[in-house]
C-alpha cells in the first residue's frame, strides 16, 4: 500500500490483517475448500498491493474498446469475436511487455503513468459461448477493489448481466456502471430512457443507486487519436464532447484519489470475509441440522432398546409361566394320586412300597423333566431369536442413517465432517451386520443352554457330572422329591390307622407341593438370573457398538457450537472494522 497511513488507519489495517488470519485458520479447521482459503489469503495479501480496478461485462459490450479509450491508444486488440480469453492485468511498465504467470492470466506492462497507482483488469466476456470465460471472470471478481460494469446501450441490463451483478453484489463490491455505445442512440430522449432504465433496475438489484456513466468508448478513442495527430486540445474536440468520456475519466483519475482507493482497498477483504462468514455459517447450520437428526436417531435407538428391554422382561414372565405350568400340572397329578392311593380300600397295595413309589413316578412325575426341558429350550430359542432380531433392526436403522441427508449436505466443501460421519455410520453398521451375519441360532441356543445348566447346578447344588439339561432336570426333580418318594417306598403307609391315613394323605400333598414350589423357585431363580445376564450383556453390546457414533455426534456438536460462536465473533469484528474504516476514510461525495 503506497500511501503513508495515519495512526488510526494503520491500526485499522493491522486489525484487519489479524481478523482475516483468524478467519482463515478457522475456515481451515472447519474444512473449507482450498479455493475459499486461498481467496481469503489472497485478499489479505492484496492489502499491500496496488488498487485493483476490474472491468467486467458481456462479450461485445465494448470492454476492450473502453480500456483502449481510457489508455488513450489502441494497446489491446478489439474484434467482433471474443478477443479476451484470459484475465489481462494491466500494470505500469517503462516499455510495453507481457508475461504469463498462469494459464488464465496474462500481465501486460504499459508506459501509462497513472497505472503506477492503479492496476486495471480486463476480463473475458461473460455471455460468450465459451463457458470457461465466464468461470474465469466470476473467479476473479472477489479480488477486485472496484468493479466497472460495462453494458451496451443496444441491449442494456440483460438477464445474464443481472445475474452477474447479483454475484458481484454478494461479494460486497463497490460497482460503477458504464453504459457504452451511446453513439448508436440517435435521440437524446431515448438515451435518457436507457439511463433511467439501468438506474432503476440496478438500484433495485443492488439496494443502492450506483454511479452511472453513459459513454462512447469508440468516439473517445477516436477523439484522443485526433487530438494527438492535430495537436488539438482534447476538451475542444467534438468527438470527445459527444463521447461524454470526460466525466468517467475524471472519476477514475480524481475521485478515486489516494484516500478513496485506500478506503475501497480496506473494504474489499471485509466484503470477502463477510461473504465467507455467511457462507460457512450456513454450512454449520446445515451440519447442526444433520447432527440434530443424528441425536434424534440416537434417542430413537435408545428408546427402541428400552422398549426391547421392557418387552423382553414382560415376555420372559410369560415364557417362564410355561415352566411353572408343567410343575403345577405335576402337583395336580400328585393330589389326585394321593386321593386315589392313600385310602383304606387300597391298604393291601400300600404294603408294597416299591410298587407305590414306582406308580408315583409313573403317574405323577411322568415326563415332567422332558416337559420342563422342552419349555426351557423354547424359552432359550425365544431369547436368541429376539436378540438376533434386535441386532438386525439396529443394523437396518443405521444403514438408513448412513444414507440420510446424503443429498442435503451443504458442508461437502472438501471437509471431513460428512466423510467422517458416513465412515463412522458405515463402520458401526458393518459391525452390526457382522454380528447379524455371524449369528448362528443353534450355536447361540446351545451356548445359552449350557449357561442355564451351569446356573441350575450352582442353584440346586446338583452333581455337575450330569450330561445335559434334561439329565440335570431329572436329577434335580428326583432330589427335590426324595423325601416324598422315600416315604412312599417305606411300606409304613399300610400300618397307618383309619383316622391317621387322611391326615398323612394331606401331609404328603403339602410336602409334594412344597417340594414342587422349591423346584420351581430354583428353576425360576436360575433362569431369571441367566435371562437378566443375557439381556444386560446384549443391550451393552449394542450400546458399545453404536458408542463411536454417539461420541462423534456429541463431539461434533460441541465443536460446531464453538466454531459458530467464533464465526459470530469475527462477523462482529468485521462490522466494527467497516465502521472504523468509514470514520477514518469517509466516502467521497
Amino acid at each position: 500500500m503506497q500511501r503513508i497511513l495515519t495512526a488510526e488507519q494503520d491500526q485499522i489495517l493491522r486489525r484487519e490483517r489479524s481478523v482475516l488470519e483468524d478467519l482463515r485458520v478457522l475456515l481451515v479447521r472447519l474444512g473449507a475448500t482450498d479455493d475459499d482459503v486461498l481467496l481469503l489469503k489472497r485478499a489479505r495479501e492484496q492489502l499491500d498491493e496496488l488498487f485493483l480496478l476490474v472491468i467486467v461485462g458481456e462479450f461485445n459490450a465494448g470492454k476492450t474498446a473502453f480500456l483502449n479509450a481510457l489508455l488513450g491508444e489502441r494497446l489491446l486488440p478489439e474484434g467482433v469475436l471474443p478477443t479476451t480469453s484470459q484475465i489481462q492485468v494491466l500494470r505500469y511498465g517503462e516499455h510495453k511487455s507481457e508475461e504469463v504467470p498462469g494459464d488464465d492470466t496474462v500481465v501486460i506492462h504499459l508506459p501509462v503513468d497513472w497505472l503506477q497507482e492503479i492496476n486495471l483488469v480486463d476480463t473475458p466476456g461473460t455471455n460468450a459461448v465459451i463457458q470457461r470465460h465466464q468461470e474465469i471472470t466470476e473467479h476473479f471478481i472477489p479480488r477486485s477493489d472496484l468493479v466497472l460494469f460495462v453494458t451496451s446501450a443496444e441491449r442494456p441490463f440483460s438477464e445474464s448481466e443481472r445475474l452477474l451483478l447479483q454475484r458481484i453484489r454478494e461479494w460486497g463490491k463497490k460497482i460503477v456502471l458504464v453504459i457504452n455505445k451511446i453513439d448508436l442512440i440517435e435521440q437524446e430522449e431515448e438515451l435518457k430512457q436507457i439511463v433511467d432504465f439501468v438506474a432503476r433496475n440496478s438500484a433495485e438489484l443492488l439496494g443502492a443507486a450506483p454511479r452511472i456513466f453513459p459513454i462512447s468508448a469508440r468516439l473517445a478513442l477516436n477523439a484522443k487519436e485526433q487530438a494527438r495527430q492535430t495537436q488539438q486540445k482534447l476538451e475542444e474536440n467534438d468527438l470527445w464532447k459527444r463521447s461524454r468520456f470526460a466525466a468517467l475519466e475524471q472519476y477514475i483519475r480524481s475521485a478515486l484519489d489516494a484516500g478513496e482507493r485506500l478506503r475501497l482497498k480496506l473494504e474489499n477483504p471485509l466484503g470477502i470475509a463477510e461473504r465467507l462468514c455467511s457462507q460457512y455459517q450456513k454450512v454449520i447450520a446445515n451440519r447442526r441440522a444433520v447432527l440434530k437428526d443424528d441425536f434424534a436417531a440416537l434417542d430413537r435407538i435408545e428408546a427402541q432398546l428400552a422398549a426391547h428391554e421392557a418387552d423382553m422382561r414382560r415376555d420372559f414372565k410369560y415364557h417362564l409361566s410355561h415352566v411353572d405350568n408343567v410343575l403345577y400340572a405335576m402337583a395336580e397329578r400328585g393330589d389326585r394320586f394321593f386321593d386315589e392311593t392313600l385310602r383304606i380300600g387300597r391298604v393291601f397295595d400300600l404294603i408294597n412300597g416299591e410298587k407305590v413309589r414306582a406308580e408315583f413316578e409313573r403317574v405323577v412325575v411322568a415326563d415332567t423333566s422332558r416337559a420342563v426341558e422342552q419349555q426351557v429350550s423354547d424359552l432359550i430359542d425365544w431369547m436368541v431369536d429376539r436378540d438376533y432380531r434386535q441386532w438386525r433392526d439396529v443394523m437396518e436403522y443405521l444403514q438408513e442413517r448412513a444414507t440420510h441427508h446424503a443429498d442435503q449436505i451443504v458442508g461437502r466443501v472438501g471437509s471431513s465432517f460428512e466423510m467422517n460421519r458416513q465412515n463412522l455410520l458405515a463402520s458401526v453398521g458393518r459391525e452390526a451386520q457382522r454380528i447379524v451375519d455371524s449369528y448362528d441360532p443353534q450355536t447361540e441356543s446351545l451356548k445359552l443352554a449350557q449357561q442355564v445348566q451351569s446356573a441350575l447346578v450352582q442353584t440346586a447344588a446338583v452333581e455337575a457330572g450330569a450330561l445335559g439339561l434334561g439329565a440335570i432336570l431329572v436329577t434335580l426333580l428326583h432330589t427335590t422329591l426324595l423325601d416324598v418318594t422315600g416315604l412312599l417306598g417305606a411300606g409304613a403307609l399300610a400300618a397307618l390307622g383309619f383316622y391317621v391315613l387322611p391326615y398323612r394323605r394331606n401331609r404328603l400333598k403339602q410336602e409334594l407341593r412344597s417340594a414342587i414350589n422349591d423346584l420351581r423357585d430354583q428353576l425360576n431363580e436360575a433362569l431369571t438370573r441367566q435371562f437378566e445376564r443375557e439381556l444386560s450383556d446384549g443391550l451393552q453390546r449394542m450400546r458399545e457398538a453404536i458408542a463411536p457414533y454417539t461420541r462423534f455426534v456429541r463431539v461434533e456438536r460441541e465443536k460446531l457450537e464453538r466454531t459458530n460462536d467464533e464465526l459470530e465473533r469475527l462477523r462482529r469484528e468485521l462490522a466494527d472494522l467497516r465502521k472504523a474504516a468509514a470514520r477514518a476514510l469517509p466516502v467521497q461525495k
